[in-house]
């Protein structure tokens, strides 16, 4: 099995009932690491499939294998990508990267100017992020929309989050400020190399 068994795609209406069990993944998947994750529901998952904020992909067999989504901050200023879930079936392909980079692409594409932002525990995430162009920085330079730290809420870890007064916690946060003079990525690059396609697949038929 080699990455070109998959297709990733921007999501779509048509997807949304995929949302159940990729939120009973994300929750299994957090569990089996020990870690903690912003809990979301099917709805809230199935929200960004049909606003177009959310990238999925399928085995060519039709299986659910991967999934990610966009959510904005601070009206439109500090875009996050989340939500980061491979089926453990296709894990360890490199499935995750090509989710990740086309995620990001299309943060770029909706959001122009906008700061890239993600908090994880992840080293696999860690590593993807560094290679596009992510940098660690300490939670003050992140978003500081109270609605985004409210979503902390469900995480096994927000005690230490709350005693540490919201400025660090076990996740480490990054950025990509695409102004920045230093980028280590050529945006314009990664968007001629990726396609938006929202042409639903076989999968759609199971």
């Amino acid at each position: 099995m080699t990455i070109e068994d998959f297709d990733v795609m921007v999501a779509t209406a048509e997807h949304a009932k995929f949302a159940e069990e990729i939120c009973k993944e994300m929750a299994e998947s957090a569990k089996a690491r020990g870690t903690g994750i912003a809990k979301r529901s099917p709805e809230y998952v199935a929200s960004k499939m049909r606003d177009g904020k959310a990238v999925i992909a399928f085995h060519k067999d039709g299986r659910w294998a991967g999934f990610s989504y966009i959510e904005t901050w601070g009206h439109g200023d500090y875009v996050a990508n989340s939500g980061l879930i491979i089926n453990p079936l296709f894990r360890k392909l490199g499935l995750a990267t090509v989710i990740k980079t086309k995620t990001f692409a299309l943060s770029i594409k909706k959001f122009k100017g906008a700061k890239l932002f993600g908090l994880t525990t992840g080293l696999a995430v860690m590593k993807i992020n560094s290679e596009l162009g992510y940098v660690p920085v300490p939670f003050s330079e992140l978003t500081d929309d109270e609605a985004f730290w409210e979503g902390c809420k469900s995480c096994v870890n927000y005690p230490i989050l709350v005693s540490k007064e919201h400025k660090n916690c076990l996740c480490t946060g990054m950025i990509f400020d695409p102004a920045h003079q230093e980028l280590r990525v050529d945006i314009d690059e990664i968007l001629s190399k990726t396609t938006f396609s929202e042409k639903p697949t076989q999968s759609l038929n199971k």
